[in-house]
């Protein structure tokens, strides 16, 4: 049964890009919806300017001069042109409110498509109006497909040409999908359960729907040579209803970019038949070179130039690695502390004759001021589709699109400000030569395996123990510091960097209000030997030991496969705040806990 899909309202919404966007199903007062493709917004807001998230955008989607702009937002002038965003009515599908069967321990209320409402009500056999509520079951696919369930067709298990009355039966109140029975009026019954069952086929196989683009949009699921996906059972209002797919990246200066734009206007008059390093000297004593090359030293701009030279092609760099080579490169600070600046850090000086927790900590820079800007590129149903280690989305990933045509993403800029923390690379490299942490990091890898096993379709990579560790450490620093930063732990984020460069924690918070920018997170960085002490603490002792202690990542029965010693009342944190979704988190590789198994990087004999 095709989506009878039609306009029906205007929704405002500044944080679109990072709660919901086209595909996403929101309630309203009377009716559900489902929100429009970008071709059916009316208007843009304005444009946001990031020029290495467009590049990176433009090589994930293949489209050549791709534009962001911000989500309109609503003038609030009733004058003003109408703007918004448009929201398609789905599903088609009702239950009524007041004309129901009641019995002992059960409940049966008719359904109803809805082009047999009258005035948006439905009338009973005797002429009576009723209310109704949109149905909460739909089906979809993994590609992000969409649709109405066919429920004559599940009822009938699609056989035969039924159409006579639906009713939806309810027993008990726990609401469990075996309770909740499908009856035709010609006898015909059917479980919810049954379409709830993977590879039942129960639902058929999907067609393609994609009602946010418009009435009757389809496309052939699994593309020109792939299978069409098997229907799934969904609920409306579910959290694995739709997951944004998310680009970010901070604005912060990178030293190449610099050296190179310096050094490309005054190539071919000057600077091509350079040597060596005295004659670069010398060309800099004529006016429109030093003027161009300045702040630059010798040594950088020369190897610029014998970079030129030979043709070195200078792969791009991912999303996180520039951030992080930036973050590590100055020695007291980094951009220009002005008011409208994108991005200014300041290092802390740490005590030489450190001790303790501290001393494995290699740096800490305060972030006075930053810039995030993220963009959607689109979306997934059932599972999310993160970014890799290095911040980059998989190209070759299932996403469904915003657009019929993508020509613009929508994207929002939060400005903030956050701490910067550096582990001691010579500390890890011991750490990681210990045999307890070699053993505790197979048994992670092991618990990922299970993980993997039950979905085969995941193109996730096991991200190893280092990252776990910083992970876990980011989330205890959290809880942590946000008793005394002025933040509540859910307005504090993170960004986990790892390389052989250097692995480190970014702490940050960022708002499109004055929120985010208060001083007092960035404030952590001047007491972080207390904070670290602290953090440590919170994560030893777990009101679930000694299960959460005990808990082994491949146990079946409870199926935390991605989870080490973590869990509600140590690690986990708001998924708003985690990079991971509150996965690959073990507090054993940070602190000793009861188990004792000596993986653990703060050691309290050191």
């Amino acid at each position: 049964m095709k989506p009878q899909a039609r306009p029906h309202g205007q929704i405002r919404q500044s944080q679109i890009v990072t709660t919901f966007g086209p595909g996403a199903m929101v309630d309203l007062p009377d009716h559900a919806a489902i929100i429009g493709g970008l071709e059916h917004w009316r208007s843009m807001g304005r444009q946001v300017h990031e020029e290495r998230l467009e590049a990176k955008v433009q090589t994930l989607l293949n489209i050549p001069g791709i534009k962001l702009y911000a989500p309109p937002i609503d003038s609030g002038d009733p004058t003003a042109p109408r703007t918004g965003i448009t929201a398609w009515q789905f599903p088609q599908w009702f239950v009524t409110q007041g004309d129901e069967v009641r019995g002992a321990g059960f409940r049966s209320r008719p359904m109803v498509h809805q082009q047999a409402l009258v005035g948006g009500k439905y009338l009973g056999s005797d002429r009576k109006k009723s209310g109704v509520i949109p149905i909460r079951f739909v089906q979809a696919c993994p590609n992000g497909h969409i649709s109405d369930i066919q429920w004559h067709g599940f009822a009938h298990e699609f056989q035969g040409n039924c159409n006579r009355q639906l009713w939806l039966d309810e027993y008990g109140t726990s609401g469990e999908f075996a309770d909740i029975v499908v009856r035709c009026e010609c006898g015909k019954k059917r479980a919810l359960v049954q379409a709830n069952q993977r590879g039942s086929g129960a639902l058929g196989f999907c067609q393609g729907h994609r009602p946010w683009l418009g009435p009757a949009s389809r496309e052939k699921c699994g593309g020109d040579g792939g299978p069409a996906q098997p229907n799934r059972l969904l609920i409306r209002s579910a959290s694995n209803s739709y997951f944004p797919q998310l680009l970010s990246v901070i604005s912060i200066p990178d030293p190449d970019e610099r050296v190179r734009k310096a050094v490309a206007p005054i190539w071919e008059d000057f600077l091509q038949y350079v040597e060596s390093v005295s004659d670069l000297t010398r060309e800099r004593k004529k006016a429109k070179v030093s003027a161009s090359l300045e702040g630059l030293s010798d040594d950088v701009v020369f190897k610029e130039i014998q970079r030129r030279k030979g043709g070195i092609f200078v792969p791009p760099k991912s999303i996180k690695q520039m951030e992080l080579e930036t973050l590590l490169s100055a020695d007291k600070e980094i951009g220009s502390d002005v008011p409208d600046g994108d991005f200014f850090a300041r290092k802390v000086k740490l005590e030489e004759s450190r001790k303790g927790a501290i001393a494995k900590i290699g740096s800490v820079a305060l972030v006075h001021r930053m810039r995030e800007v993220v963009a959607q590129v689109g979306f997934t149903r059932f599972e999310a589709a993160m970014t890799d280690i290095n911040g980059e989305l998989d190209l070759g990933v299932r996403r469904a699109e915003l657009a019929t045509n993508v020509t613009w993403l929508p994207a929002v800029e939060n400005r903030g400000e956050g701490v910067f923390v550096v582990l001691d690379q010579n500390a890890i490299a011991s750490w990681r030569k210990t045999a307890a942490l070699q053993v505790r990091e197979k048994q992670l890898a092991a618990g990922f395996g299970a993980w993997q096993r039950m979905h085969p379709g995941s193109q996730a990579i096991f991200l190893g123990a280092t990252y776990v560790l910083l992970h876990s450490l980011s989330h205890l620093l959290i809880t942590a510091v946000s008793l005394e930063c002025g933040y509540a732990a859910s307005s504090i984020r993170e960004r986990i960097y790892v390389s052989e460069a250097g692995s480190g924690i970014l702490l940050y918070t960022g708002s499109p209000d004055a929120e985010g920018t208060l001083g007092g997170l960035a404030a952590v960085g001047r007491r972080m030997k207390e904070h670290l002490q602290m953090a440590l603490e919170l994560g030893r002792l777990c009101s679930n030991d000694p299960v959460c202690a005990h808990h082994q990542p491949d146990n079946r029965q409870e199926e935390r496969f991605l989870h080490g010693a973590a869990c509600h009342g140590c690690l986990l944190i708001a998924e708003t705040s985690c990079e991971r979704r509150n996965e690959f988190l073990d507090r054993a590789l940070v602190v000793a806990t009861v188990e004792g198994i000596a993986a653990e990087f703060f050691r309290e004999a050191q």
